[in-house]
């Protein structure tokens, strides 16, 4: 344990020295062009060419993972247990099973994390809820958030309990606390890019480092369908299907539903006053297209890079939303909105807007963010919304007044 403290501390020396750098991140197979259109995204991941398994001396491949909506990772399966997940913007790691050693001579690229996978470092916030889905909250020791940031129950409790703690925001972890709690890996989300040393010092310390891709899915049940990817790490293939094949049914019961080509607008207002929208091809216009309604801006996209928001000018956004239907307030970043009143002071420009003066104008909850399981029943809610549903069933929406 000294060698390894001894270690944290010339790390953290030489980071007080170093000018951060750019990350970098091996690149892999091109995900396929998304569309709009939830039956026309299906059609396409079921027609792509299958992925090819990597040879991996000392491994025979048996099989490989079937998925329904993921774009953007594959998983193989070789005798005795191996496994090899490939994220295909990311790296490929190799599930080592209890007892069984990485096979000699494994290309450097390749990480590996062994089995039983434990006292888990969890700074990707919205994989919490998968590993909530999959009864595997207690395979997380260390959190990113602390106990009040947490909206899934679950991991309020444990970490109320003392049985999850906080190790620091993933910019900025804890690296004594989680080498001192035998920490096994670390999950990141691809914010951890922008840190790039922050990874080195953490994997440095011989604690593998998982990068979570899934917010590069254009399909919504994409995204949710990284379950498999942790029910693959922890033996849960089973639970992990059965609870993805729960949430595509909403997909199934809709897709005979006649699109209502009523238009929806999703935003929030920046702290600099300009107004962020998804880009046309993101999950959320998808999920609007799904629900029965039209994303109102056709053909946006991102000039500087693949973030999905795009930030707009107040006027920008007016001479294409004025006329919107809907408008949905993305509450999940700015949680201070929630009225009219609310809305209508971050600009007078509002009270034109056709929805505000249908009274068609709604928000979401701070809670959706970490709730990268539950995509179907935001679905759920656009579609109740734009065919005047029970307001009571919805999950996330809620109505400004």
């Amino acid at each position: 344990m000294k060698k390894k403290i001894y270690k944290i501390t010339a790390l953290l020396l030489a980071t007080a020295l170093m000018v951060m750098g750019c990350g970098s991140a091996k690149s892999g197979k091109e995900s396929s062009d998304s569309t709009n259109s939830s039956a026309q995204t299906s059609s396409d991941n079921s027609d792509s060419k299958k992925a090819e398994a990597p040879q991996i001396d000392g491994l025979t491949y048996e099989s490989a993972m079937d998925l329904t909506y993921a774009q953007e990772f594959d998983v193989f399966y070789y005798k005795d247990g191996y496994k090899l997940i490939d994220v295909h913007e990311g790296r490929q790691y190799l599930i080592v099973p209890e007892g069984k050693e990485a096979p000699k001579g494994l290309d450097s690229d390749i990480v590996v994390i062994n089995q039983p996978v434990q006292n888990i470092y969890m700074a990707a916030t919205a994989i919490m809820s998968l590993f909530d889905a999959l009864d595997a909250i207690d395979t997380v020791k260390f959190s990113g958030l602390e106990a009040s940031g947490w909206y899934i129950e679950s991991a309020k409790k444990a970490m109320e309990s003392g049985a999850m703690t906080f190790a620091g925001k993933y910019s900025e972890p804890d690296y004594e606390k989680i080498v001192d709690g035998d920490c096994k890996l670390a999950v990141e989300s691809t914010m951890i890019l922008h840190s790039p040393k922050v990874q080195e010092m953490i994997e440095d310390l011989d604690i593998p480092v998982f990068v979570d891709y899934s917010s590069y899915e254009s399909h919504p049940l994409g995204r949710t369908e990284w379950i498999k990817v942790y029910g693959a790490m922890l033996n849960k293939e089973k639970e992990a299907e059965t609870f993805f094949d729960d949430q595509a049914k909403v997909i199934e019961d809709l897709k005979d539903f006649k699109n209502t080509e009523k238009t929806v607008a999703y935003f929030y207002i920046n702290t600099d006053g300009s107004v962020v929208v998804r880009k046309s091809d993101d999950y959320i216009p998808t999920m609007i297209e799904i629900a029965g309604g039209r994303y109102v801006f056709k053909d946006l996209k991102n000039s500087e890079g693949n973030a999905p928001s795009v930030k707009l000018t107040m006027e920008e956004f007016y001479a294409t939303a004025v006329d919107a239907d809907y408008l949905i307030y993305n509450g999940t970043i700015d949680g201070q909105v929630s009225s009219l009143g609310d809305l209508e002071a971050k600009s007078n420009l509002f009270t034109e807007f056709k929805a505000v003066k249908d009274g068609n104008v709604w928000y979401t909850g701070k809670n959706l963010y970490q709730a990268t399981d539950t995509v179907g029943e935001l679905i759920s809610d656009i579609h109740l919304m734009l065919t005047d549903g029970d307001a009571s069933q919805m999950t996330f929406l809620e109505k400004m007044k």
